[in-house]
């Protein structure tokens, strides 16, 4: 344990932690860390034991109140926080738990916290096989890591790497009190059968199996690190930071296996859950390498979808707003038109744009198209179709139907934050508006 404390020490002082969470289930492992803290730390004063009740268990309120007792007697702040742990539609229960803990959790921590969980190295055994049976890659091998950036501070597993053994033994020598989980020995649950039915029996064979599971753990985490790294390195070849686009023609430079990497470590930069295998593939061959004048799409975990525009790929939202039929009324005592639930649009002071006298006047619309519009625009002869200034300005066809057109007395006269018509554009210093559309999501 005294690995696991200085490791606390550590990260303490590497993020200069104001205040420390302990994840304390009232179960063995949780409460043998909460004890070495609690008792063992100078930072006494910054712990708040964190009891999270799923409401699955019909004692759980009675585990709250033994939780509570226990860290008041150690002279720690006890919280109890409660989660709808119900399961979704294609989630397990024990993954419905899981993602209702951490969200509640992560909830609670403000910038540089630290929240400590009680894992330890059979955990590890545990998860490592799980992802294996799964057929999870590098990433799933590594199974958990011992720190992460967990909201908006910071988790650690200080005892990742210390046997059961060791932390039955501290309790023991402790005189601790903890509650048992009942659902711990049922053995529907995958975790608790590989657990109490097959790892008992490889233990037989292969002694310190859990200290070699875990070698490999880390081997795979190593791997994902250098893989990610020397992609991400690539990547910055390939990827346009202002629309966060990839360059189909460069991607396809690389082998497929490369490609999966190149297309993992940007969906990773977008903060997107790693798809499977099988959705990369389809990335790659649906997308990637498409027909020219094809509009291929692949959906990525239900909520985004890659695209491809002009030999760029895309991640845009699945389910994007809509403003197809919208016509609304813009009073010009306002600077701001809240437009569906995630834009906004918003006139300002300009020395370019169109007239403040003439804005301030006028009867004002917004819409969006329905297809045919055309506008002339200042030092071009002409008008010019709106899907032809889209085409010149490379914006892809789904972000054409989001961007608003502004009607000044019943004639176009802006269309979003890109173009105002010559019939309205003035140059006058602080004497004209001139627009920006922003979304909120």
């Amino acid at each position: 344990m005294l690995g696991a404390v200085k490791r606390i020490d550590e990260a303490i002082q590497i993020h200069q932690s104001s205040h420390i969470y302990i994840a304390y289930s009232g179960g063995l492992d949780s409460h043998v860390l909460l004890h070495a803290c609690a008792t063992r730390l100078e930072c006494k004063e910054k712990i708040t034991a964190v009891y999270v009740n799923h409401g699955l268990q019909a004692v759980a309120s009675e585990w709250a109140v033994h939780c509570q007792e226990i860290a008041y007697a150690l002279g720690v702040d006890f919280k109890t926080v409660v989660v709808d742990a119900q399961p979704s539609l294609g989630e397990s229960p024990e993954e419905a738990a899981r993602n209702a803990r951490y969200t509640a959790l992560k909830a609670l921590l403000k910038k540089n916290d630290l929240l400590l969980l009680a894992q330890h190295r059979e955990d590890q055994m545990e998860t490592v096989l799980l992802q294996l049976f799964r057929g999870s890659g590098l990433r799933g091998m590594a199974a958990m890591p011992v720190t992460k950036v967990f909201g908006q501070g910071y988790c650690l597993r200080p005892m990742l790497d210390t046997s059961k053994a060791v932390l039955t033994a501290y309790a023991q020598q402790h005189a601790l009190r903890w509650v048992e989980d009942p659902t711990n020995q049922q053995t529907h649950y995958d975790r608790n059968y590989l657990r109490l039915i097959i790892l008992p029996l490889l233990k037989q064979r292969w002694l310190g199996l859990d200290k070699t599971i875990a070698r490999t753990a880390l081997h795979c985490a190593h791997a994902d690190a250098v893989t990610l790294e020397l992609a991400t390195i690539v990547l910055g070849t390939l990827c346009n930071k202002k629309d966060n686009t990839l360059d189909c023609g460069q991607l396809n430079l690389y082998s497929a296996e490369v490609k999966h990497a190149l297309l993992r470590a940007w969906l990773q930069t977008l903060d997107i859950r790693m798809p499977a295998l099988k959705v990369l593939q389809k990335i790659d061959s649906d997308v990637v390498n498409a027909r020219e004048d094809s509009m291929p799409q692949v959906i990525v975990n239900n909520a985004y979808c890659i695209r491809r525009y002009q030999q760029k790929l895309y991640c845009v939202a699945s389910n994007p707003p809509s403003f197809d039929d919208s016509v609304m009324n813009w009073s010009n005592q306002h600077s701001e038109l809240r437009v569906g639930a995630s834009h906004t649009l918003c006139c300002q002071r300009s020395s370019s744009g169109i007239l403040l006298t003439t804005w301030q006047q006028a009867s004002i619309e917004v819409r969006f198209r329905s297809g045919g519009e055309k506008i002339c625009l200042p030092n071009r002869r002409g008008f010019h179709s709106l899907k032809k200034l889209f085409q010149e300005a490379h914006i892809p066809p789904w972000e054409r139907l989001l961007i608003p057109l502004i009607y000044v007395n019943q004639r176009l006269a802006a269309v979003g934050d890109r173009w105002i018509s010559a019939e309205f554009y003035h140059e006058k210093e602080q004497g004209c508006v001139c627009f920006s559309w922003l979304s909120t999501t």
